[in-house]
């Protein structure tokens, strides 16, 4: 069997090809360089980011015939025996299954001989957390003092159950997920090095499914070459790891914008018709959330179809776009719960569409009534006429109703009346409220909350005529068209009458509602710290016992603590 898998093939065998690891790299590489060098070291990180590959570099750094040195030559036989896995000075011990204390004792027993055939003995135990309680008390005195010429190397997944004495006698070193990007830009090298062809967007799928492990990523796209008979391309990467097209998520969030659930459930349907896996699918429906949320506020670098994304981001209001992320981890975590994974998803859609936006805004927007229809008063309240007689009060000038319609022309009901006619009666139309020019105290009396709270607390006003007001906001996302519709939609209900509402994003001054508050608080905070001062009782316990007021304990009390007080 020639064949040898890329995981192994292409594993770094110094530290100058180590990818993704840059802090770790200069630490030792200094050590080594100044020969400080630590008795026992530490490496965490998940799986497959290169905590026994840094170990064995740091082994053949130590052993190398050239002297140690950052960069070994690779070619002596201790670097080659390391590299093979047989040099006798370098020993590896899989802890998961070498865990008891009569493992570790026999370690300790040969880790006072001196080496065979190098310069160090360098004992590799790889997931440490997993030896026994006893096994650890029986290493801690020899790796707090070790032989001069031995060197422990730990690495582990899982720090926290390293015990803290452990910790403390080694050099920790914390190894770092590595990004997307940076998977695919290294797996692009041994594609090109192995002279098989690829797509660049097969390896971002690759990078992103990895996780950020080098390795993991390295199986994957063996598997991947296998699967695409000897080429690397999207549709078929996307295949095997069950992803879902971007299309279709592409169409879901178009139909939860244009609030379409027959489209919705169709969606579904269709997916469950390709075999789709929604709990993949709920998944890259949150990472396209967050990265249409990363657009919003301008940070679209890494985006594969960046008009999309563009619009997406125009056509979603910041704040329904965290609800839908909400509700979308929310449904991936219960989709196991579901009575299927199909109706668990389904359901899950349609949440998205009942928090969609503009359900609170269009209420609030809706003009108000004018006129209603109702029924003529019980007969026990009206006036009765079997006989066709009219009621004591009745003439021929009758007084207008409430709601402004003559009672002329209108019958009450007849014995047989049961069925009591309707009639239309007009009421007036919600008066329009004149803006008075305090835009703070505007802000303050509109009942609203989030993104709108925050528009209104942040913006200035730079001109109003009328109800139509051009204002100024300090930042992007305030300014985007779903907030500044539900703006609009908010005065509108407030004035009772349609307003005009142009926003541009800029410095503001002090005629902010925000700042208009920082103002009022700053100066009930001076009259409170100013009262305390004054007070002819503070100013004696100072005096008599030599105290002094604590900075920041004084503070004034908000007007609903002195009702409440009142209250009490």
């Amino acid at each position: 069997m020639t064949h040898q898998v890329l995981a192994r093939k292409w594993r770094p065998r110094d530290f100058e090809s180590l990818v993704g690891q840059d802090h770790v790299v200069r630490a030792l590489s200094h050590a080594l360089q100044t020969q400080r060098l630590h008795h026992a070291y530490l490496f965490t990180g998940t799986r497959g980011v290169g905590k026994t590959t840094i170990a064995r570099i740091l082994a053949k750094a130590l052993n190398c015939e050239t002297g140690v040195s950052a960069r070994p030559c690779g070619r002596c036989a201790a670097c080659t025996g390391i590299d093979a896995g047989r040099f006798v000075d370098c020993i590896e011990l899989d802890a998961a299954s070498n865990r008891g204390v009569d493992e570790m004792t026999q370690l300790l027993e040969n880790a006072v001989y001196a080496p065979t055939a190098g310069r160090y003995k360098v004992y590799v135990i790889d997931e440490v957390h997993m030896l026994s309680t006893h096994a650890f008390n029986a290493m801690l005195k020899t790796l707090e003092e070790p032989p001069p010429h031995v060197v422990f190397v730990l690495a582990t997944t899982d720090p926290q159950r390293v015990p803290v004495t452990v910790l403390s006698r080694c050099l920790q070193f914390n190894l770092k997920n590595m990004s997307p990007a940076a998977v695919a830009a290294h797996l692009a090298v041994v594609l090109s090095a192995e002279s098989v062809a690829f797509d660049r967007g097969a390896l971002d799928r690759i990078g992103r499914a990895a996780a950020g492990s080098m390795r993991d990523a390295l199986s994957l796209l063996d598997q991947a070459i296998a699967y695409g008979g000897g080429e690397v391309r999207e549709p078929a990467v996307r295949e095997m790891l069950g992803v879902v097209d971007a299309a279709w998520l592409v169409h879901i969030l178009d139909a939860l914008v244009a609030g379409d659930g027959a489209r919705l459930v169709g969606l579904a349907d269709e997916m469950l018709a390709g075999n789709a896996p929604f709990e993949r699918t709920l998944a890259d429906l949150a990472a396209l959330l967050q990265r249409i949320a990363l657009a919003q506020v301008g940070a679209i670098a890494d985006a594969d179809d960046p008009e999309t994304l563009q619009r997406l981001a125009a056509a979603i209001a910041p704040e329904d776009l965290q609800v839908w992320y909400q509700i979308v981890i929310h449904g991936a975590r219960d989709l196991p719960l579901a009575p299927d994974a199909h109706a668990g998803f389904t359901m899950v859609l349609l949440r998205l569409l009942a928090f969609g936006p503009d359900r609170g805004a269009v209420a609030a927007a809706a003009p108000p009534p004018t006129g209603r229809t109702q029924g003529v008063p019980p007969r026990g309240a009206a006036a009765r006429t079997g006989s066709g007689g009219r009621s004591p009060g009745a003439s021929g000038d009758q007084a207008p109703t409430a709601g402004g319609a003559q009672a002329s022309g209108d019958r009450a009901p007849t014995a047989r009346g049961d069925e009591a006619p309707t009639v239309r009666v007009d009421e007036p139309r919600t008066a329009v409220v004149q803006f008075d020019g305090d835009w703070p105290g505007l802000a303050a009396r509109l009942q609203v909350g989030g993104f709108v709270q925050q528009f209104m607390q942040q913006s200035e006003l730079i001109e109003a005529d009328g109800l139509r007001f051009r204002v100024r906001v300090p930042i992007r996302p305030l300014a985007e068209p779903g907030t500044v519709k539900r703006v609009r939609a908010a005065l509108g209900a407030h004035f009772g009458a349609p307003v005009r509402l142009d926003v541009e994003v800029g410095r503001v001054g002090g005629d902010t509602a925000a700042a208009a508050s920082a103002r009022e608080r700053g100066e009930r905070q001076a009259q409170a710290q100013a009262a305390i001062d004054a007070d002819p009782f503070v100013r004696t316990l100072i005096e008599d016992f030599d105290g002094s007021i604590v900075p920041g304990s004084v503070r004034p009390i908000e007007r609903r603590d002195a009702i409440s007080g009142d209250e009490a």
